[in-house]
């Protein structure tokens, strides 16, 4: 099974520019052009957060028609920047998504990857936060998995990072969490977003990890006062390939044209 991880699309409303400057729009439809065009494709998508830049109506609008092109399911969960009832409101025959105005939790089953999605969003802030509701949610369909390999996809990693200043906002509940994790071997994976960046850490017993931006991407600034930068490196998204015999392995694909490819010689 081939899952890819879009995060931290940041779409803004039509012919707006993200912080005035990052053409998000484009660089989402150039990922999904991306995606389409892999051989052979991935069986589904997962989009880990952001997804607008301000959680306005107009925004999941854009969203919505960006995503029409994908040649697989997409499945969405929200971050900081974004409003869970519009994003529900904007895809209304996505019904997976919870329709009663609470956490956007969700399993998806039928593929050989279980996947577990978790709402981490505190509305108007920054960081994000596993409460006693959303750890008892989990618990519960972790429960109900019969040991059946998992991936658990979140917005706001539940490790630190070393770039403090978004360590600040990161996850609240993260070490009662990672209990939970513990207690499940079949957790393959757990894989975030937020960092705009591709990190990896061993933790509780599994590999959590976060993937870089379709658009800009935080400055790598691991001093112990570092301020709050991004740049525009190369946009990239995750490719996870799950495989029974050994789980899942993880590959960070750049966005964009690159000269190549060149046959290495025999």
């Amino acid at each position: 099974m081939i899952i890819a991880q879009l995060s931290d699309t940041h779409v803004c409303a039509e012919g707006v520019k993200a912080y005035e400057r990052v053409a998000t729009n484009d660089m989402l439809a150039a990922a999904v052009d991306h995606l389409n065009a892999l051989v052979p494709r991935p069986q589904v998508v997962i989009a880990t957060g952001d997804l607008c830049h301000s959680g306005a109506k107009e925004e999941y609008a854009a969203l919505r028609s960006l995503f029409a092109p994908l040649a697989m399911p997409v499945f969405l969960i929200p971050g900081n920047h974004d409003d869970r009832s519009e994003l529900v409101s904007a895809f209304p025959e996505h019904d997976y998504l919870p329709q009663d105005g609470g956490f956007l939790h969700y399993v998806v089953e039928g593929y050989p990857l279980r996947l577990i999605a978790l709402d981490t969003v505190i509305p108007g802030e920054a960081g994000g936060r596993m409460c006693k509701e959303r750890l008892a949610w989990l618990a519960e369909r972790l429960a109900e998995g019969g040991g059946r390999p998992t991936l658990v996809f979140m917005h706001h990693p539940p490790f630190l990072t070393g770039i403090g200043h978004m360590d600040e906002i990161g996850l609240e509940g993260a070490e009662e969490f990672g209990r939970i994790v513990l207690r499940h071997p079949e957790i393959e994976r757990i894989v975030s977003g937020h960092l705009h960046r591709p990190i990896q850490m061993r933790w509780r017993g599994t590999l959590a990890s976060t993937a870089p931006s379709t658009a800009h991407q935080v400055v790598l600034d691991l001093g112990p006062c570092a301020a709050g930068f991004y740049n525009l490196e190369p946009p990239a998204c995750q490719i996870h390939l799950f495989d029974p015999d050994q789980g899942v392995v993880s590959h960070t694909s750049y966005i964009g044209s690159f000269a190549g490819p060149y046959r290495f010689p025999d």
